[in-house]
């Protein structure tokens, strides 16, 4: 089987896997939770149902149908880019990266183009993106010791995101890893 092949098959898996995993938690979560609520794991990790109305954390900068364009059509460019790495017979570490990018950028779509009009709550393109994943790693008043700041609750790592954030985070955070420490002119 030729590289391409091989790629190609790997892509297609990678892609397959974050997004049925990606909507079934997300439908899981909107399903057996109330908005807000929340379900203890560990002490450092909790599903916590929140929904989304603009890109990350919350912001929103523009109407949220010319976000969903936006998104749709820089999905198409991360694909066509995908297949180009594929004919190019890039590192498949670098595909599988790129892989993980797609696959993460077409679960918030989905959610952003249909769950408005499934859910009942918007037309289409004007979903919100469902996040449940929640790590509180560090949580207390530690400040409490300074008078001046007078003891405020601090949480580390507060962001609440999804399977699809997951991916295109660890797709980008491996592909400037490998870019620093181990890409050399010559790999190509």
């Amino acid at each position: 089987m030729s590289k391409q092949k091989k790629d190609t098959i790997l892509s297609i898996i990678i892609v397959l896997i974050v997004l049925v995993a990606d909507q079934a938690l997300k439908l899981w979560v909107h399903s057996a939770f109330k908005l807000n609520e929340e379900y203890a794991i560990t002490d450092w990790f909790r599903l916590h149902y929140i929904e989304n109305d603009g890109i990350a954390f919350g912001i929103t900068l523009f109407d949220k149908r010319i976000l969903t364009i936006f998104r749709i059509l820089l999905s198409t460019a991360i694909a066509w880019y995908m297949a180009y790495c594929i004919k190019e017979k890039e590192s498949t570490l670098y595909i599988a990266c790129i892989a993980l990018i797609f696959a993460g950028a077409t679960g918030n779509i989905i959610d952003c183009m249909f769950y408005g009009t499934a859910f009942g709550y918007a037309p289409l393109f004007y979903g919100r993106v469902i996040d449940m994943l929640y790590f509180p790693l560090i949580e207390g008043d530690f400040w409490s010791w300074l008078p001046s700041v007078g003891g405020e609750h601090f949480i580390f790592f507060s962001p609440i995101f999804n399977i699809a954030d997951s991916a295109i985070t660890v797709g980008v955070f491996i592909i400037l890893i490998y870019g620093i420490f181990f890409y050399k002119e010559e790999d190509k």
